[in-house]
């Protein structure tokens, strides 16, 4: 008898309180001020050292340079483990984590974002 009860009850609280579930995606999703997003780069900063590459556990960033004054920062978020390695990697504070979402995506070969372009002058 006291486990009906019990469980009739735990119905009763379940059905009377607040979900424990957020609505994503069909409300805005509202995210702490600490959430390590998607990556963004202050370009007037980067000077495409490549300390930030060097030190990514997950290979999420790609550096290909030409020359000193031409190259190309590249970050594959579906490779990123968004631990901000990057972020404290960088001496120049040119790189960090938004408070934004990165789309999902099926074919993550196609998910690139090419973060600064930089040719020689």
């Amino acid at each position: 008898m006291r486990r009906r009860n019990s469980m009739f009850n735990a119905i009763i609280d379940a059905l009377v309180s607040r979900p424990d579930t957020v609505g994503y995606p069909f409300v805005e999703l509202e995210l702490p001020e600490t959430f390590r997003g998607a990556i963004e780069i202050d370009a007037d900063k980067c000077t495409g050292c490549g300390l930030c590459v060097r030190d990514c556990p997950a290979g999420g960033l790609r550096l290909e340079k030409k020359s000193r004054d031409e190259f190309k920062l590249i970050h594959y978020p579906a490779r990123c483990a968004y631990c901000s390695q990057c972020q404290s990697s960088c001496v120049r504070g040119a790189i960090r984590h938004s408070n934004r979402l990165v789309d999902a995506t099926d074919r993550p070969k196609e998910l690139v974002v090419v973060l600064k372009e930089k040719n020689a002058e």
